[in-house]
């Protein structure tokens, strides 16, 4: 189950003006599964987004990225589940290209208005007459208030829909920050690492939303990981609507931008952290914070060789405290200099280890009960500096196994 994780309350989500989503079933993976979602943006919206850097990125990555460089401005996005459209080739692209056609038919748009998005089973043919079909229903539920739906929709194995919203003020004028997102399995960072869709109603210009959501996405989705797989779908949308009538905030010497951006980030990593509790079979929630290196790499990366570790993982899961592992994956991180003499380890806030070995103050029994709590922090100093990264991941259990060797059935 899901770590201190529940479905978010439909009435805690913001509607945002310029914005309704519409949900249909189109029995892509399962019959009368919700799997389709449609979002409409009002006229002269920004959009801006942050795609997967895995080469073999899926034919919709493709297409959005056309789309978002076109001169046509974007107007609506279409999402499926249960199918990736990824490793298709030619025809993966002409069937991205043709819902987007379709659903700009239904909305009297271009195709090249649309946003297309796919996740699921990754070298299977796009079902797109199913996606066709569903198209209608999707359109004629459109409303303001379905977020709630919408999360719902684009899940694939997660357990929990995820969803968040801030209220902020500028200069008196109050704004909406709602976001979803989907995500649960081959969660690792680059540029996204799932699927998610923001929005707010508060005029912004598109250098600055870009501006926006790289800093956001690099303090939320760009610090998470479930198993350390890339995956070949992973996009982050971040739309301003500007419907809510204010002067557009054009960079981040406006005063406003820090506001804004600040209740965009609060929101993704709401979000970031929900996907990491729901990871596939976790039962621990791990913050690893490596503070004392020479810049925010540096210790991202010595975070990221803990997090990821399997050993790690495993021994969270079975709450062993055997943190040697943790040591070991610090060492070989890839900081050629690093003196492992200065190196201290806490677990919660337990000092394990320092000056090369174990503390000299360190009872394993108090290991033990930190790691037997379902939210555990490890931190790392390495004394080299003054830069501190935190990176959220969760344990390996017996279900991620079973989840994943049994996806397509």
């Amino acid at each position: 189950m899901p770590v201190n994780l529940s479905a978010p309350d439909p009435a805690s989500l913001l509607p945002v003006p310029g914005v309704a989503l519409g949900i249909a079933s189109a029995g892509i993976k399962k019959p009368g599964r919700k799997d389709v979602l449609v979002m409409t943006l009002a006229p002269d919206s920004e959009v801006v987004g942050v795609f997967t850097q895995n080469r073999f990125c899926a034919a919709p990555v493709t297409v959005c990225k056309e789309h978002l460089h076109g001169e046509a401005g974007i107007r609506a996005l279409v999402v499926n589940t249960g199918n990736a459209n990824a490793g298709t080739g030619q025809e993966g692209l002409a069937r991205a290209r043709r819902t987007c056609a379709s659903l700009a038919g239904h909305l009297s748009l271009k195709a090249e208005q649309i946003l297309p998005f796919s996740t699921g089973v990754i070298l299977e043919p796009l079902p797109v007459e199913k996606i066709e079909a569903a198209l209608p229903a999707a359109v004629a539920d459109l409303k303001p208030a379905n977020w709630a739906m919408a999360a719902e929709a684009i899940m694939t194995t997660d357990i929990v829909a995820k969803a968040a919203s801030r209220k902020v003020a500028l200069n008196g004028v109050e704004f909406a920050v709602t976001g979803i997102a989907k995500g649960s399995g081959m969660i690792h960072p680059n540029m996204a690492t799932m699927l998610s869709f923001l929005a707010t109603d508060a005029p912004v210009s598109c250098e600055a939303l870009e501006a926006m959501l790289r800093h956001a996405v690099n303090k939320s989705f760009n610090c998470i990981t479930v198993d350390g797989d890339t995956s070949t779908n992973d996009s982050c949308i971040l739309i301003a609507t500007g419907a809510t009538a204010a002067p557009v905030i054009m960079d981040d010497g406006d005063p406003r931008f820090t506001s804004l951006q600040s209740a965009v980030t609060e929101v993704m990593v709401q979000l970031a952290q929900a996907i990491v509790r729901d990871g596939e079979g976790a039962t621990k929630f791990m913050e690893v914070r490596v503070e004392g290196g020479k810049d925010e790499a540096e210790c991202k990366q010595v975070a990221y060789a803990i997090a990821r570790s399997p050993l790690v993982k495993t021994a969270f899961f079975a709450s062993d405290p055997n943190l040697g592992r943790i040591l070991a994956a610090v060492g070989y991180a890839g900081i050629a200099d690093l003196d492992v003499d200065r190196i201290r380890l806490w677990l919660g806030n337990v000092l394990v280890a320092e000056k090369g070995g174990r503390a000299a103050s360190y009872q394993e029994a108090e290991g033990a009960r930190v790691m037997a709590a379902p939210e555990i922090a490890v931190r790392v100093d390495l004394a080299r500096g003054d830069t501190v990264a935190t990176v959220w991941t969760c344990d390996f259990s017996y279900d991620y196994v079973k989840i994943n060797a049994e996806y397509r059935t």
